[in-house]
């Protein structure tokens, strides 16, 4: 696999809950987090004392996080209420010669940052609340 411009990593929001997703910020930053929890079901019978671990019983979780410039005022909007409101929204995740991740995830941080002679930039973290799905390219 040949190195990726870091920019073609897509966040996208299905704001309506309606299938369209729409690309909702220039992100310069990004972090996908795949996380699973384990349940440790060793005892005095396992052998050799090593640590024993329960198949596919732990919670799996998704956190994204990015920085960067957002799109428009629309999106800067849209994706500002959805944080205020604590509103679940499904959203996508393209990675580039890998593939998609899809699923909702709530707004759980949102920080807005500038300096006096450039641009507004921001902040935003996502974490997953239900199943997230993977399509690969």
């Amino acid at each position: 696999m040949t190195a990726q411009a870091g920019r073609d990593l897509l966040l996208k929001l299905d704001q309506t809950s309606s299938g369209s997703f729409e690309t909702v910020a220039g992100l310069r930053t990004r972090r996908v987090a795949l996380n699973a929890a384990t349940v440790d079901i060793t005892n005095a019978d396992s052998a050799g004392r090593w640590r024993e671990l329960l198949a596919q019983a732990g919670s799996r979780s998704a956190s994204l996080a990015g920085s960067g410039l957002f799109r428009d005022q629309a999106s800067d909007a849209a994706v500002r209420q959805i944080f205020f409101d604590g509103t679940i929204c499904p959203w996508q995740v393209i990675i580039p010669d890998f593939g998609t991740l899809e699923g909702a995830f709530q707004v759980t941080a949102l920080e807005y940052a500038g300096r006096h002679d450039g641009e507004v930039t921001y902040e935003i973290a996502l974490e997953s609340a239900g199943p997230i799905t993977f399509t690969a390219l």
